[in-house]
């Protein structure tokens, strides 16, 4: 995987744009991947939308805290988490809400997602992802 990671930089570093990875070595269903200048708008909305709703209890960056668990560690797929996101989840004491009605977190989810799935992957650092080399 740290192969990859180096690859994609490079390609990026080498003017390619958005990652190219070849289809046969792509992890499924990346959506942080996603070709086009819609990639780097996605992540960065989905940095502002996690920053404004979900560190609170998630960490920042992702990482966790004493009131809920990190969630780039344990990130699955998409349509796990859009379930929870909406639906919310619990397990003994702790208990997550739904964000279905939330006009803030709701039409943002696979934003949000998309910039935990690159925090996950490694390819995004700590921080606004504005600057940094993904």
């Amino acid at each position: 995987m740290r192969v990859e990671r180096q690859i994609i930089l490079l390609l990026f570093l080498l003017g390619a744009g958005a990652p190219v990875i070849a289809e046969e070595r792509a992890p499924a269903g990346m959506i942080y991947l996603t070709a086009g200048s819609d990639r780097d708008t996605r992540i960065h909305n989905g940095f502002k939308r996690y920053h404004a709703v979900c560190n609170h209890c998630h960490g920042p960056d992702g990482l966790g805290s004493t009131a809920a668990p990190p969630l780039i560690d344990r990130l699955h797929g998409i349509e796990p988490f859009r379930r929870v996101v909406r639906e919310g989840t619990g397990r003994g004491t702790s208990v997550m809400q739904g964000f279905a009605g939330d006009p803030n977190v709701a039409p943002y989810i696979d934003d949000i997602y998309a910039y935990l799935e690159a925090r996950a992957a490694g390819t995004l650092g700590r921080g606004s992802p504005a600057g940094q080399s993904r």
